[in-house]
């Protein structure tokens, strides 16, 4: 058993450094590529025809997964005005419905972004560099999946909390 936790603590790791490496990555191909457009358009009175519209695509895709790591940290967007009306005994269970809520939500719209890539690889057409379309909108259903499998994750960590309130403790 204790392998098997290993192995889970490695892939969190390893996946966190990876999670966070492509968006220091994808923040500093954004700044450098706006200063040479900045300084192509000073310098040279024109910039590259492709830089604006991949510096869009890259700040969406940056938003995208930069709100699924603050959903993993805890750090998203949240009204918790709920909570200060709960009783204390009762926020884990509030906590629990927030989590399960904040699933089924983030999980319908992982399922609209899935059906809007499959209509934009059926119907789209290319876009930037000559890509199709669907490749650079992939990133709704990929950012909304990993937000649905966190939610899910606390929702489950929810769970054993409550549980281990009322189950025995083994000596």
């Amino acid at each position: 058993m204790k392998s098997c936790s290993g192995c889970i603590t490695r892939l969190r790791t390893w996946s966190q450094r990876l999670e966070e490496g492509f968006l220091c990555l994808l923040l500093l191909a954004m700044i450098l590529l706006a200063c040479l457009q900045i300084a192509l358009r000073l310098l040279f009175s024109e910039g590259l025809l492709w830089a604006d519209p991949l510096l869009r695509y890259m700040v969406v895709w940056s938003g995208m997964f930069g709100a699924a790591v603050a959903t993993k940290k805890g750090k998203h967007i949240a009204l918790d005005v709920a909570s200060y009306l709960v009783p204390a005994h009762l926020q884990s269970w509030l906590q629990l419905l927030i989590h399960l809520f904040s699933t089924l939500v983030s999980a319908a719209l992982t399922w609209a972004a899935v059906l809007f890539v499959r209509n934009e690889a059926e119907f789209g057409g290319t876009t930037l560099l000559a890509m199709p379309s669907w490749l650079w909108n992939l990133v709704f259903p990929l950012a909304f999946g990993l937000i649905t499998c966190r939610f899910f994750a606390a929702a489950l960590a929810d769970i054993r909390t409550i549980a281990g309130r009322f189950l025995p403790v083994k000596p």
